[in-house]
């Protein structure tokens, strides 16, 4: 049986990864197709497993995307499981995660329907919870009236928001992405900085971003470990953890990726190798 690559029509010309992903699988002579999970036509009892990758289009069909992962789950394997896509869908898991000691970049979740907090001084994020790529996402200096602005313009469209402080280190060291293939570490990448101070958000399937390799350091991995350590689901097939540097030089959570990550094989050799042998073992 075939596996299915979930993708979304958007992300078709956009996900890096997938023809390295399917480069590797035509070799080893899995079959595949690459297909979009809003598609009504397709009988996903064809699929051997559905493996969702570039569904970058679900944030603002939120309700939607996490009804075709139920239906698909009754069907055949989804992959990563549909209890990990409900949890992780919405940033309200770094709460879960620092009730488990997680250290996290300090948030403030605000619920539709309740008062946008006040906002004090210095650099802010302002962000959906249910968001990916920065879209929708704000960093704020000195204006925390336009933080406050743009917190309650989500509010009143019924999104949650998250409110985070920007942590500077960025714009130097970027930020450090560590890259998991079934609970193995794989590889590292740099991401720079992508949020302009004061400006618009992204109106694109997601914020160009500078991508390079990086090799992580000792704490880095340590904190990596302990993230994946704290996820209250079974070993699972991807997972990405992206840390900053808070004011003192130690890694935090700033967001963990369980549902449709990028995976940047493009930045080492052999990651898609080892990621279809992960794959290949299930």
């Amino acid at each position: 049986m075939t596996i299915a690559l979930a993708t979304a029509l958007e992300a078709r010309d956009k996900d890096d990864d997938m023809p390295l992903l399917c480069a590797e699988l035509a070799q080893r002579g899995m079959a595949h197709e690459v297909v979009d999970w809003d598609d009504a036509a397709i009988d996903w009892r064809r699929y051997r497993m559905v493996v969702i990758r570039s569904t970058w289009d679900y944030t603002d069909r939120l309700p939607e995307f996490l009804a075709w992962a139920e239906r698909v789950a009754a069907l055949t394997r989804l992959i990563n499981p549909v209890a990990v896509v409900r949890w992780n869908t919405h940033k309200g898991y770094l709460l879960d995660l620092a009730a488990r000691g997680v250290p996290i970049v300090p948030t403030t979740l605000v619920r539709a329907g309740e008062p946008m907090p006040l906002i004090g001084g210095g650099e802010i994020v302002v962000k959906p919870a249910v968001s990916a790529g920065s879209r929708g996402t704000k960093r704020f200096v000195g204006d925390p009236l336009g933080a406050q602005r743009h917190g309650q313009a989500l509010l009143e469209r019924g999104r949650d928001v998250v409110i985070q402080p920007y942590l500077d280190r960025v714009d130097t060291l970027g930020e450090t992405s560590l890259l998991y293939f079934a609970g193995q570490f794989s590889h590292a990448i740099r991401k720079g900085p992508l949020l302009p101070p004061n400006g618009e958000p992204t109106r694109a399937l997601f914020a160009a971003e500078h991508i390079t390799a990086r090799m992580p350091s000792a704490t880095e991995l340590a904190v990596g470990a302990q993230v994946l350590a704290a996820i209250p689901f079974a070993t699972l097939l991807y997972a990405r953890v992206d840390l900053l540097l808070d004011a003192s030089g130690a890694p935090c959570l700033l967001e963990l990726e369980l549902t449709e990550p990028s995976l940047f094989f493009q930045t080492d050799a052999n990651a898609v190798v080892r990621f279809v042998d992960a794959l290949a073992a299930l």
